[in-house]
């Protein structure tokens, strides 16, 4: 696949995944809701880190890297709304 459709493929999908968040976020407020919305939003951190930063063939170390700090977040939202 080429670059450039890999690209507009990247921006539907964001586009998509940030019309899910707004969709999810105006549903009302629950336990359940805000961990999608979380999900949804590490979905968009994953996309854009293999899509628009094509490291999908980097070494896993710095995929892991930009891949766990949106994760940290999650988790710490997470527990921020229980806790």
């Amino acid at each position: 696949m080429s670059a450039s459709i890999t690209l507009i493929l990247c921006w539907i999908g964001l586009a998509v995944l940030s019309v899910g968040t707004v969709v999810l976020g105006n549903a009302g407020m629950s336990l359940t809701l805000a961990g999608a919305v979380l999900a949804v939003a590490f979905g968009k951190a994953w996309l854009i880190t293999d899509g628009f930063m094509e490291l999908r063939h980097a070494p896993l170390r710095w995929r892991g890297l930009l891949l766990s700090w949106p994760l940290v977040m999650v988790v710490g939202v997470l527990l921020a709304l229980v806790l």
